[in-house]
């Protein structure tokens, strides 16, 4: 079975894997923090690797390539990333959603930085990577059609949504 969990920054994303590959056996695999390690590699922050991306459509596609290539090899998995819906062929696809000011705190409290500063760079952050796929693949991140449920993980506990997720996928089994 190969899940794939998307969202924009903060909506959970990583949580929701972390709990779903613990509960249903699955290898987790974090297009995050292979983009996260991309940059440190780089000695960057994500914000100007991210800018980087945005005029080199290279680095994108490097690291989408990983992730289809990942999928078409590997059964058994939850593959978390922005993406992921997109260009996975997964058995359940799940987007989640929240507030900005919700995410903004989550992203904050998570990073050791203000609200106000996390929502700046989390918009910033938004923009730029709507425009890279618009324009590398002319992909809508906002076109939420490509997946089969979408949760507002501003309104239930991680635990919760996870407990939504397992039953989805207990459907497909």
């Amino acid at each position: 079975m190969i899940i794939t969990i998307s969202g924009p920054p903060g909506s959970g994303k990583s949580t929701l894997s972390k709990i779903i590959s613990v509960k249903l056996g699955l290898e987790l695999v974090s297009m995050g923090d292979i983009f996260r390690k991309c940059a440190q590699d780089r000695c960057m922050s994500l914000d100007e690797f991210g800018q980087i991306a945005k005029c080199n459509e290279k680095i994108d596609h490097e690291i989408d390539a990983m992730q289809k290539k990942i999928a078409n090899e590997k059964d058994n998995i939850v593959i978390e990333g922005r993406l992921s819906g997109f260009l996975v062929d997964a058995d359940l696809k799940i987007w989640l959603k929240a507030p900005l000011e919700v995410r903004a705190r989550r992203i904050a409290k998570r990073e050791c930085k203000s609200v106000e500063k996390a929502m700046e760079e989390t918009s910033e952050r938004e923009e730029c990577e709507r425009e890279r796929y618009l324009k590398y693949y002319d992909l809508d991140v906002k076109d939420l059609s490509v997946y089969d449920i979408v949760i507002d993980s501003s309104k239930w506990s991680a635990q919760e949504i996870s407990e939504i997720v397992e039953k989805s996928a207990g459907f497909l089994i």
